[in-house]
């Protein structure tokens, strides 16, 4: 190998290195300050780099930020994908499934999961094409069980049934976390979500007059 090409690799390695340490922090910091006290000058210094090798690493802090939720939909898509029954499970199961997994994880990892949804970019800036593409992980589990209920509907319509059936899950488990007057008792979340999903899987089995597929 050739002195430059060695050189280069070297670079590159400790790049990645300085980048894995700031993701670590920044996820540390997340997880104990919340997305909202999240400080570019504390993430530094529990990365043990100064301020500016942040900026050499990553655009800026949104960027770092969007990797480590980018992180977390990857653990979150390994705990609903490894929560799945077996093949012969009947569709209802499956979603009660995805559900409980979805309720353990955002109350196992509150402000990882909530940074998920309350990080906004920028005025102006868009989130890049890989970022949004990690967040397919919420709603792909879903489409099977609904395709299984709803064969009849094409498949424009069964994401659109997908993200509705996650939006209502969602909506419930954040006003239960974020301790909202109408949100519900911690105790009763999982059980209400379950009676939610049970509600909303009898519901698929009927066709919406007027709906096509």
């Amino acid at each position: 190998m050739k002195f430059e090409e060695a050189m280069e690799n070297k670079r590159e390695k400790k790049r990645a290195d300085l980048r894995n340490r700031l993701i670590d922090a920044a996820e540390d910091q997340i997880t104990q300050h919340g997305i909202e006290g999240l400080k570019a000058r504390a993430v530094t210094q529990q990365a043990g780099c100064a301020l500016g090798a942040l900026y050499n690493a990553f655009e800026d802090l949104d960027m770092l930020v969007m990797h480590v939720n980018s992180r977390t939909l990857q653990k979150l898509g390994a705990a609903l994908t490894g929560a799945l029954p077996g093949t012969d499970a009947q569709p209802e199961e499956v979603m009660q499934a995805l559900a409980s997994a979805y309720v353990d994880f955002a109350c196992a990892n509150q402000r990882l999961w909530i940074a998920l949804f309350d990080h906004r970019m920028a005025q102006g800036r868009e989130a890049p094409d890989w970022h949004k593409q990690d967040h397919a992980v919420l709603i792909k589990v879903i489409i099977a069980p609904l395709k299984d209920l709803r064969p009849d509907l094409d498949e424009a319509t069964l994401i659109l049934r997908a993200r509705t059936t996650f939006a209502a899950v969602h909506g419930v488990v954040l006003l239960a976390l974020q301790g909202r007057f109408v949100g519900l008792p911690m105790e009763a979340l999982k059980s209400e979500v379950s009676a939610l999903v049970s509600a909303m899987t009898r519901g698929a089995h009927l066709a919406i007059p007027g709906e096509t597929g």
